[in-house]
């Protein structure tokens, strides 16, 4: 594994090629410093609380298969911090986020802000967060997203109310730009969707290629909804690039085919998180060989059997298929408890103004893996420095992690991926 450190997060550094790349971390400053929590209250003074929290996460759209891992990771986390008993219970109300086509949000939102949630996990999409977040800022409530990955959110008027475990596309685009690089590729043809993720990654990607002395010798776009991809496919094809970059969402699984019936060799694609699935049989062409990135650390198997047990209880028997951001989705749940706990108190502004102190972002915490250990932390007096499954996370003042780990993902025969160790 290679480790790639900054001292400016996020941000894209072109011109770098990466020797040898399974997964990037990036580390970064956390921002201007902030105070030292206040002492913490006496075990008298402590009030009981509940934290209510609705999600807004895909069940139906195009990334309904992100909806079940980034549930699980929520209902578990829920479950293991009622079960450690330390003055907080958490109460979940589900609902969908649709996309931008369905529309989904526009009844789930309404709902949970009527029922008086203090926090909303979601949403997975950056553009359906873009379209909800303001409402949910002029309701004083936090907006806490496991998997938004635009920049445009890093300087959001959102009040402090907006949090997210996700790293920006600044960092998966100069990822992908490298291992692109690195594979040896010296031109690159990206078809790309059209909304603030897809523009995000596709800018990311080409500041990132080109600084590497390569070429991006087309990019086209495409709308959400489109179903033909013909005129982008010809005129990708007419510059014959080596490799091709693919950001967007399920159908994927009909522009890929387009590619390989136009000759194209469908061992050299490159996706993003937004379509590094496990495609297997949903994908009609073999794509052996091609990779993707998604954010992320290596799950613990641990986790991942606690996600699977989780997800037979609340997903009504189904099995977990995958876990894409139920890392994330799980430390925001953790994060928003021990910031209740550090403030002593279920008001969304005030467990806001504790997020940074609880995830290390003030730089003056002790160091726990756990929401219990975390938890006793703080309930002796301390300041927590919670190190999560999605990483160090480490807020700075604008709500993004400034440590984060993209991983990257090679398909086999069958057409599912494996992580590159």
């Amino acid at each position: 594994m290679s480790v790639f450190t900054s001292s400016r997060a996020v941000k894209v550094l072109g011109g770098i090629a990466v020797a040898s790349i399974s997964a990037i971390v990036l580390a970064g400053c956390t921002g201007a410093a902030t105070d030292s929590a206040s002492e913490a209250p006496s075990s008298e003074e402590r009030q009981e609380l509940t934290l209510n929290i609705g999600t807004v996460l895909p069940q139906t759209g195009a990334l309904a298969f992100l909806g079940p891992p980034e549930e699980a990771g929520v209902g578990l986390a829920a479950a293991e911090i009622n079960e450690a008993a330390k003055g907080i219970t958490i109460e979940v109300e589900y609902g969908d986020s649709g996309d931008p086509d369905n529309k989904a949000y526009e009844t789930t939102v309404p709902r949970l802000l009527g029922n008086d949630v203090q926090a909303l996990i979601g949403a997975a999409s950056s553009g359906v967060t873009k379209l909800f977040l303001d409402q949910a800022v002029g309701a004083g409530v936090i907006t806490f997203s496991p998997a938004n990955t635009s920049p445009d959110f890093t300087d959001w008027d959102d009040n402090g109310l907006y949090w997210r475990t996700a790293p920006s596309d600044l960092l998966q685009g100069e990822v992908l730009g490298n291992l692109i690089a690195e594979d040896g590729h010296q031109s690159i043809g990206i078809i790309y969707l059209n909304d603030a993720y897809g523009n995000g990654l596709e800018s990311a990607l080409t500041e990132t290629f080109e600084g590497t002395g390569g070429e991006v010798v087309a990019s086209e776009s495409y709308n959400a909804g489109d179903t033909n991809f013909s005129a982008q496919v010809s005129t990708i094809m007419a510059q014959n690039p080596d490799a091709i970059a693919v950001i967007g969402f399920e159908e994927t699984s009909t522009i890929v085919p387009s590619f390989v019936n136009s000759g194209f060799d469908g061992a050299n694609f490159y996706f993003v998180d937004g379509n590094t699935s496990q495609w297997g049989d949903t994908m009609p062409v073999s794509i052996e060989g091609s990779k993707g990135t998604q954010p992320g650390p290596v799950l613990a198997d641990d986790f991942q059997d606690r996600l699977k047990a989780q997800w037979l209880e609340q997903g009504d028997g189904a099995e977990l298929a995958d876990f894409n951001y139920a890392g994330e989705s799980y430390d925001a749940v953790v994060l928003l408890a021990l910031a209740s706990l550090a403030a002593n108190s279920n008001e969304p502004a005030d467990i806001a103004a504790s997020l940074q102190e609880v995830s290390g972002g003030s730089g003056d915490g002790e160091k726990c893996e756990s929401f219990t250990d975390c938890a006793d932390i703080i309930l002796d007096g301390g300041v927590a420095d919670y190190d999560g499954y999605s990483g160090g996370v480490a807020f700075d003042d604008a709500g993004d992690p400034t440590e984060a780990t993209i991983g990257v993902f090679q398909y086999g025969a069958d057409n599912t991926h494996t992580r590159l160790d």
